[in-house]
């Protein structure tokens, strides 16, 4: 099953997850929102059954008290209703208690959930995340999470003291009236059966919601990242219209959602004002029967209160807990995305340091629903050799580089390291053996000394540390000139993906980067936009020391390259057809000397 036929069954596993299974699941990913639970869901049932204590008080001090047959005892009024009192305060601090213990372990749940969620896409390979948008995949670990804390902080906990206050409210108002009681839930029952299908519905469209959102984000992060290039070929009408296509559909997602809401939580609102509107009738009826006092009468309307407000709450809570579960689900499909790059760790190979021999046997490989784009390729890269590899575009050169660094791994044969298959290799240890240099060197937000200094193995270096390597690297490379020249030297800001950088001065950091890494293999993947003469001097230059002395695999957009390398290797159509040397090759008369002569007559 090809990777995204994958992500598109765990999607469709973790959508058809029932409320409670995905709460279950969802609770075992997060194990710290269960912190303390039974502590403070004995906190809230205790500031409820505090609540419960007013309807009590008012009858007795009503019935016992005021009304007595002996006349107002001021004394009796003054001890229940200073009790009543105090009960309300104890309650009213146990839900502020509540309140800190769900904030507390709500947070430490969802951050370890970002944390396990971030991880887990930098885990996937670059493969895998090619199938989503990158916003739609941070919309997953940011604003999906959000949309789990506002029910995890007060919804859930809410929802198991509305239904024991539902429940002793029953119970206090069936000791009052039993007739009243069955009044009230005769009202309540046909509402009951009502939010069950409601509930699917809102579901159904929460689902949507969360959905539209990640289609929003994931086209307005692409229309910030490519701005420049809007910009210059003048489509910002049209990038336009596409976002406010995604925002008009979240908009509508969002209205069906809470059109169904406010029908739910309309319709809890109406019944509870008419079951007190027939409470008040039936009760006065009754009291004139003689059949329930004044006391009890109020006592049962401030219960109905109790009773119709947890309800009413319940369908608010709803509406929480179906945001809630469309986000988490959605949560659930990143992390349960199977990784299609695993790294053995301590159980793979420590691959001693080194020179590097690379060989790939009967390598296949195909992209996702497409076709194979590699066909049973053999290739020996031997150790200290820079080979070069060259090809039309699309004839497999870059899948190549993205084997042998291991962010892929094939669909039929062995990429071999030293003789190990790659998939045996310790991730770290492949990690400090080979490192690869591709097109655009991604550079991060912060200096030219920051960036370069992400090839550091040793992540403990002091900053002074830091800076003397980093200086060294520049001096080793020839790059001392270019580094002086810049505003504020190694400190020189970068901008955002190094845009305050001209393409050939990223290109130089990423080689920094590279040297650094103290690598035995180089993968380079040769960028194919033009620099200016001065920076493709300093390339040239940095390149030669870079790479003297270690393994290195080149994908050779400039045959240039080609000629420099040990030994080429010749890419048509997913088949390797020729390898050795330029001037072997030439001689050959085959592929490659039509490609090298038809560049010869372009370029020189």
């Amino acid at each position: 099953m090809s990777t995204t036929t994958q992500a598109g069954a765990r999607i469709a596993s973790a959508s058809s997850l029932g409320v409670l299974a995905t709460l279950r699941r969802g609770v075992q990913v997060s194990p710290e929102i269960l912190d303390g639970l039974w502590v403070t869901l004995a906190l809230a049932v205790a500031a409820a059954l505090g609540r419960v204590v007013v309807p009590i008080a008012v009858q007795q001090t009503i019935d016992t008290g005021i009304g007595a047959e002996s006349g107002p005892d001021a004394t009796r009024v003054a001890v229940l209703v200073s009790v009543a009192a105090v009960l309300l305060v104890g309650a009213g601090l146990c839900s502020a208690l509540v309140n800190v213990r769900l904030f507390r372990s709500t947070e430490a749940g969802l951050a370890s959930l970002r944390v396990r969620a971030f991880r887990h896409v930098h885990d996937l390979s670059t493969l895998t995340q090619g199938t989503e948008r990158r916003g739609a995949l941070v919309s997953r670990v940011t604003s999906d999470v959000d949309t789990i804390s506002l029910f995890v902080q007060w919804g859930g906990i809410m929802l198991l003291v509305s239904v024991l206050q539902i429940g002793v409210a029953t119970v206090l108002m069936a000791i009052y009236s039993w007739q009243l009681t069955i009044v009230v839930w005769a009202c309540f029952v046909p509402l009951f059966l009502v939010l069950r299908p409601a509930q699917r519905h809102v579901n159904q469209a929460y689902t949507d919601v969360r959905a539209r959102v990640g289609a929003m984000l994931g086209a307005i992060s692409e229309s910030v990242v490519g701005a420049e290039t809007i910009r210059a070929y003048g489509v910002g009408a049209r990038t336009a219209r596409r976002i406010d296509a995604a925002v008009d559909a979240t908009r509508g997602a969002m209205v069906r959602a809470q059109k169904l809401v406010a029908v739910v939580f309309s319709s809890g609102v109406l019944v509870a004002n008419l079951v007190l509107a027939v409470v008040v009738v039936l009760g006065s009826y009754l009291g004139v029967a003689g059949d329930i006092s004044v006391g009890q009468l109020l006592a049962f309307l401030f219960l109905v209160q109790l009773f119709t407000g947890p309800v009413q709450m319940a369908t608010e809570i709803l509406n929480e807990l179906q945001n809630a579960v469309a986000g988490w689900r959605r949560v659930l499909a990143v992390l349960e995305t199977p990784l299609d790059v695993v790294d053995p760790g301590a159980d793979g190979v420590v691959s001693p340091r080194g020179p590097a021999h690379v060989r790939l046997e009967r390598v296949r490989f195909a992209y996702p629903d497409g076709p194979e784009v590699l066909h049973g390729v053999d290739l020996d890269l031997p150790a200290r050799t820079s080979v070069a590899v060259v090809g039309a575009t699309g004839s497999g050169k870059t899948t190549i580089a993205k084997l042998v660094t291991r962010l892929m791994d094939p669909t039929g044969g062995r990429v071999l390291l030293d003789g190990v298959d790659l998939r045996e290799v310790r991730g770290s240890s492949l990690r400090e053996r080979v490192v690869l240099v591709p097109q655009e060197g991604f550079l991060f937000e912060g200096t030219v000394e920051e960036n370069a200094a992400y090839g550091l193995r040793d992540g403990s270096a002091s900053d002074d540390e830091r800076r003397a390597r980093v200086a060294a690297a520049v001096a080793r490379l020839g790059l001392t000139d270019w580094v002086a020249d810049l505003p504020d030297g190694a400190g020189t800001q970068v901008g955002q993906r190094g845009e305050s950088l001209s393409a050939g001065e990223r290109q130089l950091v990423a080689l920094l980067r590279a040297y650094l890494a103290e690598a035995d293999l180089l993968v380079l993947d040769e960028a194919t936009s033009a620099v200016d003469p001065a920076a493709e001097v300093r390339i040239a230059r940095a390149l030669a020391t870079l790479t003297a002395g270690r393994s290195t695999l080149t994908i050779a957009h400039r045959l240039s390259t080609a000629e420099a390398a040990d030994l080429v290797v010749v890419v048509d159509a997913g088949h390797v057809v020729e390898v050795g040397s330029h001037a072997e090759l030439v001689e050959a008369d085959g592929v490659y000397a039509h490609m090298h002569a038809a560049w010869v007559s372009q370029t020189r």
